[in-house]
């Protein structure tokens, strides 16, 4: 939402309603690697937006990208609420044999009804369990996102998810604690308004509490996870359940040494 924002559009209906595709992805990728400048480094999908949108069904871009990265032994990390990460499960297994691949599932909440309100395009919460356990089953470096907490909504699932997501074959699981950049601050408190008024002063008041006072933190060593004393308490709590578990806080980097570019020569002829 806030890169909607960045672009001169809402984070709210425009974010709703105008998506922005790149048709030409993985030809422009193809280009990039096989510069002799190019360094590898593993590509990270789902950093700014969800790399498995619905739309993904039909344009198979991310699954077009992740076929050039397996073609040439790139390394790839992906951040997901999709079950849809499940359609392309076959070129993740060939990434996975070689170590090249890991996949970090994010789960906001097992409630069904505050799924619903607080997600209503992404995969069910069942759902992204499944996508766990089949991830897992196949060799899979699969880590979960608890991302993002939101105090007094679901702050209390944080043991029950991390042990739903360690029995589901879960390796490593992180978090990040709600920020509200932008008009973002505008557009939650309409949205606790509506679903949630009666809650809507304490939401915002723990937020508050995690942020130095704000809403938001720009700072690149807190904003994901805030501070102070009410922040300090979710992270012994989720510290403490994640190593009861024996979930690593971070995932087993995809290594770098097998890249070859040289195996891209026939590559464009695939027509994507």
């Amino acid at each position: 939402r806030p890169t909607h924002n960045f672009l001169g559009l809402s984070s709210g209906l425009d974010f709703e309603t105008k998506i922005f595709v790149k048709r030409d992805a993985a030809e422009l990728l193809v280009k990039t690697l096989r510069s002799p400048h190019y360094k590898c480094r593993t590509i990270a999908l789902g950093t700014n937006t969800d790399p498995y949108q619905p739309i993904e069904r039909s344009l198979r871009i991310t699954r077009n990208i992740l076929e050039v990265l397996s073609r040439c032994g790139h390394p790839a990390s992906i951040v997901t609420k999709s079950s849809l990460v499940l359609r392309d499960i076959d070129i993740l297994g060939e990434l996975a044999a070689n170590r090249l691949v890991s996949v970090f599932v994010s789960i906001t909440t097992l409630q069904g009804e505050l799924a619903r309100k607080l997600e209503p395009r992404t995969s069910a919460p069942r759902m992204r369990l499944q996508a766990v356990r089949e991830l897992a089953s196949r060799g899979i470096e699969t880590g979960i996102l608890l991302a993002p907490i939101i105090p007094a909504l679901n702050g209390h699932e944080i043991e029950t998810i991390l042990d739903r997501c360690a029995d589901a074959g879960a390796s490593s699981a992180s978090y990040t604690i709600l920020r509200l950049p932008y008009d973002l601050k505008e557009l939650f408190s309409h949205w606790l308004s509506e679903h949630y008024p009666d809650r809507k002063k304490h939401v915002l008041n723990l937020i508050r509490q995690t942020r130095s006072g704000a809403l938001n933190d720009a700072n690149f060593h807190s904003r994901m996870v805030g501070d102070g004393p009410y922040a300090s308490m979710i992270e012994q709590r989720f510290n403490i359940a994640r190593r009861r578990l024996g979930l690593s806080s971070r995932a087993v980097p995809p290594r770098c040494d097998l890249f070859d570019p040289s195996l891209l020569n026939n590559q464009l002829s695939l027509g994507f």
